[in-house]
């Protein structure tokens, strides 16, 4: 009797992953790393001007091999537009992915999305006062030389800073409550929505007002070498560094006691990691715009694929995220040629919808 009532009452055991050897998670990450070269080279062919693969190769070649031969305008296409724009996604996607992964992994919830819970809106309002605030006070001289990286350097600013609010309100008994994360972050996204428009309004030329407005909704249309430098410098770092945190991820999904009695300082983590993940957030949407669920969708489709262990879920997550942004931006090129859809767009379409079968989901496994 009393095995039954044990057994009626326990909580209904996690369903294993189907990758669930080390072996065969490696085999995935090489995989997805081997699948990601395709998708790169589709995003180099497809567009509003069709180019063949001899043009994409000869374009590429002709910068390593002197006697390589490819057309002027293949040449222009592909080395001064399409590959900078398709190695800001793959960087772009990849850390979106890999700091919704640690977020997700410190918050201990699958359905913390660095956008819905207000990150993503922080680093806008970093980005956006640094974009049209600041020329007001500075000199064009200095702004014009520093821009590139004084606007990553504000959203990430923005972004840490609300990270830290929005972990603060969350509190609850020292553990992070899902509607108050929630209701914060649709409360952080309404007030930068609303200093946004409020710039917009008052503040901002015709000219700032176009570009920040497409800005907003996601595009990779500005991507040039400059920004691809500013990219490597402000997101490389952190997508590098995160994976030190995989294990102490793993103590922290036992919870914080247990974390600690393993030996790991979990104040000091729970601390880097927020703090490089912001950083992750802010940097991408200071250089692309507001694009969201990336951070979402990855990591619950490798989370399905391998299970939760971060020592495989971070770079397997980061390879998904440069794979769908690198689908969504070559959709976005293509569905309105020779016009542009923003990213933002495409991607919440996406993603909304596996947001809310997360939610169903979580919501029956309650009421089970």
């Amino acid at each position: 009797m009393l095995s039954t009532a044990v057994s009626d009452t326990a909580p209904a055991a996690a369903p294993r992953p189907p990758l669930s050897r080390p072996k065969d998670r490696r085999r995935l990450i090489w995989v997805l790393a081997v699948l990601l070269v395709p998708f790169a080279l589709a995003s180099l062919l497809i567009g509003p001007m069709e180019l063949s693969l001899r043009e994409v190769f000869g374009a590429i070649a002709e910068r390593v091999f002197p006697f390589a031969v490819t057309t002027p305008t293949g040449d222009t296409v592909v080395w001064y537009l399409r590959l900078p724009r398709t190695l800001l996604a793959i960087v772009v996607g990849g850390g979106l992915a890999m700091a919704g992964a640690s977020m997700q992994g410190v918050f201990r919830n699958p359905l913390a999305d660095p956008g819905i819970i207000g990150v993503s809106g922080g680093g806008a309002i970093g980005a956006i006062t640094m974009m049209i605030l600041v020329p007001k006070w500075v000199s064009p001289e200095f702004i014009s030389t520093f821009n590139l990286y004084l606007t990553p350097l504000a959203a990430m600013v923005g972004a840490i800073l609300m990270t830290a609010l929005i972990y603060t309100l969350s509190l609850r008994r020292g553990q992070v409550d899902l509607i108050s994360m929630l209701l914060v972050g649709i409360a952080i996204n309404a007030l930068g929505g609303a200093f946004i428009g409020l710039l917009n309004t008052f503040v901002a030329t015709a000219e700032e007002l176009q570009s920040v407005t497409f800005w907003t909704m996601g595009s990779l249309h500005r991507a040039t070498w400059e920004l691809i430098f500013a990219a490597a410098l402000f997101i490389l770092v952190p997508v590098f560094t995160l994976p030190r945190f995989a294990r102490a991820l793993n103590a922290l999904a036992l919870g914080e006691e247990d974390a600690a009695h393993l030996g790991i300082d979990v104040r000091r983590v729970k601390r880097g990691i927020i703090a490089l993940s912001a950083s992750l957030v802010g940097a991408s949407v200071a250089l692309c715009g507001m694009i969201g669920f990336i951070a979402l969708v990855a990591p619950h489709i490798v989370r399905v694929a391998i299970g939760a262990d971060h020592r495989f879920l971070m770079p397997a997550s980061a390879l998904v995220g440069a794979a769908l942004l690198l689908a969504a931006d070559m959709a976005a090129r293509v569905i309105v040629a020779p016009a542009e859809l923003s990213i933002g767009i495409l991607t919440g379409l996406f993603g909304a919808p596996v947001f809310l079968s997360l939610i169903i989901k979580r919501n029956r496994q309650h009421r089970a």
